[in-house]
Order: C-alpha cells, then structure tokens, then sequence
C-alpha cells in the first residue's frame, strides 16, 4: 500500500487527479493512489505471468477498451498460413478494426491486419482476409448467444504466442457511450497524473 503524505512533494498532485478522476479518498490514503500501485504490481506480476506460461505478445487492440465495455473473455486458437506467422513473429499485426462473427457455428476473425511477409514473394497471403478462429461447440453456442443480444458485438482484445502457437483473447462486448467515454478519459488521464507524481515522489 502506497501512503502520501500531506508534506510530500507529490500529495497535492495525486489528490487533485483523484478527485478530478471523480475517485474519494480516505484518510491520508488515495484510493486512485492505491488503485494505480495495484495496477503497477499487477503488470510486473502479470509480465512474470506471461513469461511462465509462454506467452509472446504480438499486438493489442488500442480501441477495445475505449469503445466498449467488456462483459466475457474467451481464449481462441486461429487457423493461419506459414506466411502470416512469420509475419506475426515479426511482431507485425493491427486488431484496430478488427471484430469476430459467428456463420454456420463457426467464429470468424474480420478485418485483422497481418501484412505481408516480405520474404514470400508470390505464395504470400491477404493481409486482411477472415481468418478462422478455433472454440469448442459449447464455447461457440456460448459466445454467439451473448453476441446476439441486442448492442452486443465479438471484438479481439489481444493477439499473442502461448507455446508457440498463434492466440487471440476473444471479448463479448457492447459500445460505450459518449459520456461513458469521457468518463473513462477523466478517469485515464488522472491515473496517468498520479503515476507520474508516484514516480516523482523522494
């Protein structure tokens, strides 16, 4: 637990961004404080996570969590071409506008971008092509059941290597709302204040 003192140089800082983040504090303590030191021991713990069980991260959706509320995750293989994983063990793929659709019991990744692999020539693959994604049938009837409720949609949240195979984190997810969105800019932007001020901290 992190504990700011009302002398210390970064106290007034953290409580301005606090409560501008609309977030109450109690005692000398900042719960956004509190909040964002988690936050940072969660990420070294989750990095040493990852590492344990093999995960190579290759790219995140950047909009995911600014445009939607996520409501369920489900892990999912994907079927790929010998030049797209080369391509992705490059490091070289978008989710930005991607999303998942379910047609004939099977879930398909949409507008995914994994570029071409420059070393293929003529054998390459389309960079935008769908591409299928693998579930099991009661992880299917599960996910498309959730989707096809009224405002909800599959979106990709991250794709990586576990064990040197190729995965996507899979959400049922539903549009946030204008004020939704700002909400969650106040609050990002006062987080990012107070970890600046965290830092700065003797």
């Amino acid at each position: 637990m992190f504990c700011v003192d009302a002398a210390g140089v970064a106290a007034g800082t953290v409580v301005r961004a606090a409560w501008a983040a609309g977030v109450r504090l109690w005692g000398r303590v900042p719960a956004a404080a509190v909040g964002v030191a988690t936050v940072l021991d969660m990420s070294g713990k989750a990095k040493k996570d990852r590492a344990a069980e093999g995960i190579q991260p290759i790219c995140r959706n950047k909009r995911a969590f600014h445009d939607f509320e996520i409501f369920d995750t489900l892990e999912c293989g994907l079927v790929l071409t010998g030049t797209e994983v080369k391509s992705l063990r490059h490091g070289f793929a978008s989710l930005d506008d991607a999303y998942a659709k379910v047609t004939d019991n099977e879930v398909w990744l949409i507008n995914s971008d994994i570029p071409e692999y420059s070393m293929a020539h003529r054998f390459n693959h389309k960079p935008k092509r769908p591409r299928k994604l693998l579930l099991h049938r009661r992880e299917i009837t599960k996910f498309a059941s959730k989707a096809a409720q009224q405002g909800f949609t599959l979106i990709p949240l991250r794709l990586y290597f576990k064990k040197g195979k190729a995965k996507v984190e899979l959400a049922v997810a539903r549009g946030k709302k204008k004020h939704d969105k700002r909400q969650a800019q106040r609050t990002a932007e006062a987080q990012r204040h107070i970890r600046d001020a965290m830092r700065r901290r003797p």
